[in-house]
């Protein structure tokens, strides 16, 4: 049997647990999966997973060669790279992100990379959780954050910055904002992950936390943004989605001195991940886009 998909095949179960769920991702029946399993056993004079009725897991011989075996994949990769004269990438890249960053930024990001390589197919799964990227089937998760989650690998793609903004109608309703304690008093909109909503913001050498009044929480920046559009009140938005609005005149910014904290953007991927050529170069594309491609 060809000892590349029968590497393939052990890795897909190992992050799975499961001969099901491996055959319905690689597209193969459930008997075949068991037969690359048994060759590569075979091949490796180890039993390398444990099968009871409920789940798959590794041995201890499976948990040793799992990384060499990844290893020898990546290798494998490079070399049918190196050796294809056309370097056509191809397959199917399934991306996880936000609402916001999905339709604002990385749709418009996609479109240049996949008009370059035809044979690539994308699908966006919008979800905000990083948990679970293996089961989910998910190659990559692009995410705002400070510090990736610790079981995934993470690779900074650009920077995201955010600004107080808020609509021409409920500033002209309101008391002048001059300073970040004013914002006590105002409607703020908030994200509902956070159970005391403290907007810490940044002026120079200067640093001010405010206790704001969330009278509206969402677990979304799109919803808070069409909130504000609305004159509900004072929101904390990444400049990736306000900047459009700003220059058009329909939000303007509140306290344009005073920043909230920036944070990075990663590309997001399981550390046990076999990364495809396709998804390794859609990470370098993205690095390169953003750089390129300021909002």
């Amino acid at each position: 049997m060809d000892r590349l998909i029968a590497a393939k095949v052990f890795v897909d179960v190992a992050q799975s647990g499961s001969f099901t769920a491996t055959a319905e991702r690689l597209e193969m029946s459930r008997p075949m999966v068991t037969r690359y399993i048994e060759a590569m056993e075979k091949w490796l004079n180890s039993r390398l997973l444990h099968r009871t009725t409920r789940r798959v897991t590794l041995t201890s011989a499976g948990d040793r060669c799992l990384k060499e075996v990844e290893a020898w994949l990546e290798q494998a990769d490079r070399l049918i790279v190196l050796s294809d004269s056309t370097e056509e990438l191809s397959g199917m890249v399934r991306i996880a992100t936000s609402m916001s960053f999905g339709f604002s930024q990385l749709v418009p990001a996609l479109q240049s990379f996949m008009s370059m390589h035809p044979k690539v197919h994308i699908d966006i799964d919008l979800q905000d959780s990083v948990a679970d990227l293996t089961e989910r089937q998910i190659d990559l998760a692009i995410r705002i954050a400070s510090n990736p989650e610790p079981s995934l690998i993470g690779k900074p793609i650009t920077v995201c910055e955010s600004v107080l903004v808020a609509s021409p109608s409920y500033l002209a309703s309101r008391d002048e904002i001059l300073k970040p304690t004013d914002l006590m008093g105002h409607k703020c909109l908030g994200y509902k992950n956070f159970q005391r909503h403290i907007w810490h913001l940044t002026n120079g050498e200067q640093q001010e936390s405010v206790d704001v009044d969330c009278k509206l929480t969402a677990n979304e920046a799109t919803t808070l943004l069409h909130a504000c559009l609305m004159g509900g009140g004072v929101a904390v938005q990444p400049t990736y989605l306000a900047n459009k609005y700003i220059k058009d005149g329909t939000l303007r910014p509140v306290l344009a001195e005073w920043k909230p904290a920036e944070l990075t953007i990663y590309a997001l991927y399981s550390s046990r991940k076999h990364l495809s050529p396709t998804v390794r170069a859609l990470i370098d594309y993205f690095q390169e886009h953003f750089r390129d491609n300021p909002w």
